[in-house]
């Protein structure tokens, strides 16, 4: 017997090419109809009927551009609306909290960086910080037509379905059900996701930064603590509960220190920021200006800051051998602090990486720095929200209709 095939309704058929169509512009930014209708497979009366639903919407404007030498009749140009809906991009890192309003596209349109130390960093304080820069945020942008969600970039082990924090060590959290008490704060309803900083900032160089179109790649993202993202065959690795990429705590000398994960000899003991304090002869303790200080001082020729940094390289071309041994990536974007090592010493790097990875995984393979520098976390945690949006355009909560 012949298998039922299900008919799909054509709302359904309508919807899916609208999520396609917004996604296609938020990826790309200014898009003609005629590149729409090339890309898309469809005829330019279904792209025009889209396009005017999302305009109705009030997420894109269009335009018929002015000049140029070509004849004809231009085709109609499709832009993100730049005063249309946004989200919240929240970096909480170690030292400090960047909060910012991104619009469709990826545009930055305000933000807000501040500092955190000791009390600041408890999760309840987080949580207060970021409420009230989506208050200064909505102040600085009041012809915008509002926040529709919140991303926020976590260092640490985070539970993708719900944004469960398991483990923030260098944040001293455990255990934090982060979204929940995000969302509860929030005085508007929104969508909150949590991710990861290094998924995220895996997600945006795939998409926005060094590594667009490279299919097969990682971000290894190094500041106090080590992780990365992984893109295999286009998509994100996650593992079964979200927690894959925690190369930091691989094993990469099992006589080496401690680590705060309870192992010992753990990459992240050997080029996270507390390593390379410590091979400089700084007090072993976190701080962006002493880490700064160190790399200004190796840059202008100072022995044991060089010799700091030279040690660190060594170990990360170690670490990326490792990690092109396991994953083949075409490319691996190192980002946070172990970019400026990379700046500052990639002959060592790459000459460890060429000693110690398979030849045929190594020639395949390229070390870039980000191409979005210290916002890697933060457009990936822009990414994660607007999701639901892209998803399903006309979905929300009454329309951001044009005025």
């Amino acid at each position: 017997m012949a298998a039922q095939r299900v008919a799909v309704r054509p709302e359904e058929i309508r919807r899916h090419n609208l999520s396609r169509l917004l996604r296609s512009i938020h990826q790309h930014g200014e898009l003609t109809r005629a590149d729409l209708t090339a890309a898309m497979g469809l005829n330019r009366s279904t792209i025009g009927a889209l396009v005017a639903d999302l305009v109705a919407l009030g997420l894109v404007t269009e335009y018929v551009p002015s000049g140029g030498d070509r004849a004809g009749r231009p085709s109609h140009v499709v832009a993100p609306r730049p005063d249309g809906p946004y989200v919240l991009a929240v970096d909480v890192a170690v030292e400090r909290i960047v909060t910012a309003a991104v619009g469709l596209g990826g545009t930055v349109l305000e933000r807000r960086d501040t500092a955190i130390e000791g009390p600041d960093r408890r999760p309840q304080a987080v949580v207060g910080r970021i409420v009230s820069d989506a208050g200064w945020l909505a102040d600085r942008l009041p012809g915008s037509q509002g926040p529709v969600g919140i991303g926020v970039s976590i260092p640490g082990t985070v539970r993708r379905q719900d944004g469960f924090v398991e483990h923030a060590p260098n944040l001293g959290w455990r255990a934090v059900p982060f979204a929940e008490l995000l969302a509860a704060a929030m005085p508007a309803r929104l969508d909150v996701q949590v991710g990861n900083d290094a998924d995220l900032g895996a997600v945006a160089e795939h998409q926005r930064g060094a590594a667009i179109g490279y299919d097969h790649m990682v971000y290894l993202n190094g500041s106090v603590g080590v992780g990365s993202g992984i893109i295999a065959e286009g998509g994100q690795l996650h593992g079964v509960g979200g927690y894959a990429g925690e190369i930091g705590h691989m094993t990469i000398n099992p006589d080496g220190p401690p680590c705060h994960c309870g192992s010992t000899g753990c990459i992240e003991t050997y080029i996270g920021e507390h390593a390379l304090l410590r091979a400089a002869g700084v007090p072993d303790r976190h701080g962006p200006r002493a880490v700064a200080a160190v790399f200004e001082a190796a840059a202008a020729g100072e022995r044991r800051a060089a010799d700091a940094v030279g040690t660190v390289a060594l170990w990360l071309g170690r670490s990326l051998a490792n990690v092109v041994n396991c994953f083949n990536p075409q490319a691996i974007v190192v980002g946070g602090s172990l970019a400026e090592v990379v700046r500052l010493d990639r002959a060592t790097v790459e000459a460890e990486l060429d000693r110690r990875a398979m030849a045929a995984a190594r020639a395949g393979v390229q070390v870039l720095l980000p191409g979005l520098d210290q916002d890697s976390a933060l457009i990936g945690a822009a990414e994660l929200a607007f999701q639901s949006l892209l998803t399903s355009p006309d979905s929300l909560v009454g329309s951001f209709a044009a005025n």
